[in-house]
């Protein structure tokens, strides 16, 4: 009988797998499929996230998809920035110290091409270490090639092939527990209210932020419809929030800051359709199941999108230059007009009403 594709990858005796990929909520999500695939491969070790301080609070209480997630310290281009962190050496130290004390069997970077993030990992002296390498990048025990264009969740699955875990599946399940249910059901309307839809409208990068106006105009579409139109933040979205709620003609529920991560989980599982800038929120949202609407700039769309198209749909800009002063975004300048600000409201209001009649 030949033997599964990748399975002379596999690494035997396998007790421990670290999983690197200290960033934002959507960047762990992109991840999932990966762990999947590295659960199935390795049915008996133990899987842990070294991740950001928001990853391990979304992951207090659930009992998958991995068994621990420890909080990284503050390190450059590993968490945090290229540039301007303030580091503690000593607990740093303390840090690497108890990671090599684990005894990690592998050790996989998710982070990035690895210029500071494959000397992190090599520093926990695991048995086998596996990521991408970018050309200037140092080595791993086992490396694909990092090519900045490439679908995230498409890279975190190469990553784990790198030690024979494969898997067909392509979305990311997050599990939504009764916590989650009980805190969002202290905010959402009954049942017997109508098809629940959530806007999110901001953005780690304001750049990636679509008009306030244009979601209100897609909430009002959505509400003549007899759906029940919400809108989330964190506090420092209020703005964008209270702007969206008084631009609309119909009703909208404001949540901003209202809801913990558990909560907003909860959330997200019972909304019919979830329309939102591309943001940990709306990859939260199709990680639970959910349909949504996603607004991206294209070349973000690359690398983050949605793998099917069944239940998600995105709606693109491809705009080249900055709407101030021209430059072209790729090389980058000071301002931070959006970048999708012109995606039009007719399309995403299509879309998500599309994704919304199955529920209805």
């Amino acid at each position: 009988m030949p033997s599964l594709p990748g399975s002379d990858l596999v690494v035997e005796n396998v007790r421990k797998i670290a999983i690197l990929r200290a960033g934002g909520i959507g960047d762990f999500v992109f991840t999932l499929p990966a762990i999947a695939a590295l659960r199935g491969a390795y049915p008996e070790a133990e899987i842990t996230l070294l991740g950001a301080a928001v990853q391990v609070e979304l992951l207090a209480g659930r009992s998958e998809p991995v068994d621990r997630a420890i909080v990284v310290p503050s390190s450059t281009g590993v968490n945090g920035p290229d540039t301007g962190v303030d580091e503690d050496e000593k607990d740093l130290e303390r840090f690497f110290a108890r990671m090599r004390e684990e005894r990690f069997d592998l050790a996989l970077q998710m982070h990035g091409g690895g210029g500071y993030s494959n000397p992190f990992v090599r520093r926990f002296e695991a048995r086998v270490t596996a990521g991408a390498q970018a050309p200037d990048a140092p080595p791993l025990d086992r490396t694909i090639p990092y090519v900045y264009f490439q679908n995230e969740i498409l890279r975190q699955l190469e990553v784990a092939s790198l030690v024979g875990a494969r898997t067909a599946n392509l979305e990311p399940h997050l599990c939504v527990t009764k916590g989650d249910l009980k805190e969002a059901g202290n905010v959402i309307p009954p049942e017997d209210a109508g098809p629940l839809v959530t806007l999110h409208p901001g953005a780690g990068d304001r750049r990636r932020r679509w008009p306030p106006e244009k979601f209100a105009a897609v909430g009002d579409a959505l509400a003549e419809v007899d759906a029940h139109v919400a809108v989330v933040g964190i506090e420092k979205d209020r703005a964008l929030v209270s702007e969206i709620v008084d631009a609309m003609n119909h009703e909208a529920l404001d949540l901003c800051g209202r809801l913990s991560l558990r909560g907003l989980v909860g959330l997200l599982s019972q909304c019919a359709v979830v329309v939102s800038n591309d943001s940990g929120p709306l990859h939260l949202a199709a990680a639970v199941g959910t349909a949504t609407v996603g607004i991206f700039w294209g070349p973000n769309f690359i690398n983050a999108s949605p793998p099917t198209r069944t239940r998600h749909r995105p709606a693109l800009s491809w705009r080249t230059k900055c709407t101030v002063c021209g430059a072209s975004l790729f090389d980058g300048c000071d301002h931070h007009a959006s970048v999708v600000a012109e995606v039009p409201t007719e399309e995403v209001a299509n879309y998500a009403l599309e994704l919304l009649a199955p529920a209805k």
